[in-house]
C-alpha cells in the first residue's frame, strides 16, 4: 500500500506516479457515523472531479450490542482517474475505529495496506468483545500491513472541549476528526463539509461548531504531525475525463425513483406508489413521497398483500401502478401479480434483492431471485423482467419497465439489489427532450351497434385496450378467472 498513500519528493512522485484508483474502507460500530463519513468523504471526491463508485455495508441485526462483530458498519468508496464500474474488492486503506472493525475488516485489506485504527478503543473490554486474546496493535498479527495507530478518540475530545459537551456527545465528532485526517491526506477540500455541518446542525450551532473543529483538528493533525516520517502523505488522485455536463451522485433508489416519475411523465400518467416496508426496498417510497408536485402518490400499506393490490388498483383506474419489495415481500405479492398478468393491466414491480430464502439477510447483498421473478407464480404466467447493471442504469431500466409495462398492457418487474440500492456514483443528468415520449391512449370508442364491447381484444401489439371505470357505454369486468379469448366469459378449454 506504500505506494498508494506515499508521495514524498517531486523526483519520487515522477519516478511513482500517483495511481489511477484508491480504495478506502471506514469501518467502525453501528453508532460510529461510518457510512455519514463515507457519505461526506464521497462528496470531497465527486468534488474533486474523480469517478467513484460506493457500498455502504450495514449490520443485519437492528441493534447489535456496541462493540461486537455483529455490529460493525462500513463504507468502501472506490475513487480514482479512470471509469470506475464497482466499488473495488479489496481496500488500499481500512480505518478501523475499533477492535470489531478491524477483526471483521482486515483480512479484504490489500497486502501492504494501510491500517488507521483509533488506538483508544483497542481497551481489553472492546478486545474481549471482539474475541481477540490479545492487542492487535501491540503484537505481529498486522506484520503485513501498515499500520497508524492514533487515539482517535482522546484527541477528538481534546479538539471538542472548549464546546463543553459531554463524553459522550464529545465522542460523536471522531467520525469527523476521521474524516478530516482523510481530507488532508487526499488533498481535499474542507470547504464544503464546513458548510454541510452547518446546513446540518442549523438549530444546534454549538454542535456544528464542535464537529467543525473536530474536522479541522483531523486535517491539522495530518498537516503537523509528520506522517510523512511514517510512509503517510498527502496524495492526489486526479480528476476523471468525463463528457461535459450537469452531473451529481445518485444511488439506485434515487435513480429508479426519478426513473419511474420520467417514465410516468413520458406516457402522460399520474403515478401511484403501494408500498410496505422493507430493507432495502424502502428507500424508494421515501424518495418517492417527496415528488409529490410531479403527480406522484405514495401510499404506505398495511402489509405486503395490500400494497401491490393498490397499485393494481390504482393501475385498473387510469394511473401507473408501482409497487416495490424485496424478496420475502415478492413472495407475499404473487398472487396479485398472477392477477396483474391475468387482467392484462400495467404494473410496475422493483425487486430490491436481499440475501437468502425467507427473511434471509435485510442488509446483504445477493441476486438470487431472477426464478422467482421469471416463474414465482401459480399456474403459466409470464411477465417481463428487466435487470439493472449499475445504480445510474437504473434511471433508463426505470422508464423502459414504464414504457413496455404501459404499451403492452402487462406488468413489468424490475431488478435491482441491495448494493445498487444504497450504492452511490456520479451520474450525467440526461437531457430529456431525447426520450421519446409514449403517451398512454385510453380507450372510449363505443363499438359498432349490435356488438358488445370486448375487453380483451388485441391491437397490433396484441395489447387490450385500457378503459378507465366509468367510461361511457364502455361497462366492462375483468377479474382473475380463466378467460375466453377476446372476452371476459368463463372458460374451461384446455385449447386457450
Amino acid at each position: 500500500m506504500a505506494s498508494a498513500v506515499h508521495k514524498v519528493t517531486p523526483d519520487e512522485a515522477a519516478a511513482n506516479p500517483a495511481p489511477e484508483a484508491v480504495v478506502v474502507r471506514f469501518a467502525g460500530d453501528s453508532g460510529d457515523g461510518m457510512q455519514l463519513t463515507g457519505g461526506q468523504f464521497t462528496l470531497s471526491a465527486a468534488l474533486a472531479g474523480n469517478d467513484l463508485a460506493t457500498f455502504p455495508d450495514f449490520p443485519a441485526e437492528i441493534r447489535a450490542p456496541q462493540g461486537t462483530l455483529f455490529g460493525v458498519s462500513a463504507f468502501q468508496i472506490n475513487f480514482g482517474s479512470t471509469a470506475i464500474e464497482t466499488a473495488g474488492d479489496a481496500p488500499d486503506v481500512l480505518v478501523a475505529m475499533n477492535p470489531a472493525a478491524l477483526k471483521t475488516n482486515v483480512g479484504d485489506l490489500k497486502p501492504g495496506g494501510l491500517i488507521i485504527a483509533d488506538e483508544g478503543e483497542f481497551n481489553k473490554r472492546n478486545l474481549d468483545k471482539a474475541k481477540y486474546a490479545e492487542n492487535p496493535l501491540e503484537d505481529d498479527s498486522l506484520a503485513k500491513w501498515q499500520l497508524l495507530k492514533l487515539n482517535i478518540s482522546q484527541l477528538t475530545l481534546e479538539a471538542v472541549k472548549p464546546f463543553g459537551l459531554g463524553n459522550k456527545e464529545a465522542l460523536r465528532c471522531k467520525n469527523m476528526w476521521t474524516l478530516g485526517l482523510a481530507l488532508w491526506m487526499f488533498d481535499r477540500d474542507r470547504a464544503p463539509l464546513v458548510q454541510w455541518l452547518k446546513d446540518k446542525f442549523a438549530k444546534a450551532p454549538e454542535l456544528a461548531e464542535a464537529n467543525i473543529a473536530a474536522l479541522n483538528a483531523g486535517h491539522a493533525y495530518g498537516e503537523t504531525a509528520e506522517l510523512g516520517a511514517q510512509g503517510i502523505a498527502q496524495l492526489h488522485v486526479p480528476a476523471a475525463p468525463v463528457e461535459p455536463g450537469l452531473y451529481r451522485t445518485v444511488t439506485g433508489a434515487d435513480s429508479i425513483s426519478m426513473g419511474l416519475v420520467a417514465g410516468a411523465q413520458l406516457a402522460n400518467l399520474k403515478l401511484f406508489y403501494g408500498g410496505y416496508p422493507i430493507t432495502p426496498a424502502s428507500a424508494i417510497l421515501h424518495h418517492l413521497s417527496r415528488l409529490k408536485e410531479f403527480g406522484v402518490t405514495t401510499f404506505q400499506a398495511e402489509d405486503e398483500i395490500a400494497a401491490v393490490a393498490s397499485a393494481l388498483g390504482a393501475s385498473y383506474a387510469g394511473s401507473l401502478g408501482v409497487t416495490c419489495s424485496s424478496g420475502p415481500g415478492i413472495a407475499l405479492k404473487g398472487e396479485a401479480i398472477g392477477l396483474a398478468i391475468m387482467t392484462e393491466l400495467p404494473l410496475v414491480i422493483v425487486n430490491a434483492q436481499r440475501g437468502g430464502p425467507s427473511t434471509g439477510l435485510p442488509t446483504k447483498t445477493e441476486q438470487s431471485d431472477l426464478y422467482q421473478a421469471i416463474y414465482g407464480r401459480n399456474g403459466a404466467a409470464p411477465m417481463p423482467v428487466i435487470a439493472s447493471r449499475s445504480a445510474a442504469d437504473c434511471f433508463d431500466c426505470a422508464i423502459e419497465a414504464v414504457r413496455i409495462a404501459t404499451q403492452y398492457m402487462t406488468p413489468v418487474m424490475l431488478l435491482t439489489d441491495g448494493y445498487l440500492q444504497n450504492a452511490a456514483e456520479p451520474w450525467k443528468v440526461p437531457d430529456m427532450s431525447a426520450y421519446a415520449p409514449f403517451p398512454v391512449e385510453f380507450h372510449d370508442e363505443l363499438p359498432p351497434e349490435g356488438e358488445k364491447f370486448l375487453p380483451y381484444a388485441r391491437n397490433d401489439r396484441l395489447a387490450r385496450p385500457w378503459v378507465k371505470p366509468g367510461t361511457p357505454g364502455l361497462l366492462h369486468r375483468i377479474g382473475g378467472i380463466q378467460k375466453q379469448q377476446g372476452t371476459v366469459n368463463l372458460d374451461y378449454s384446455p385449447r386457450r
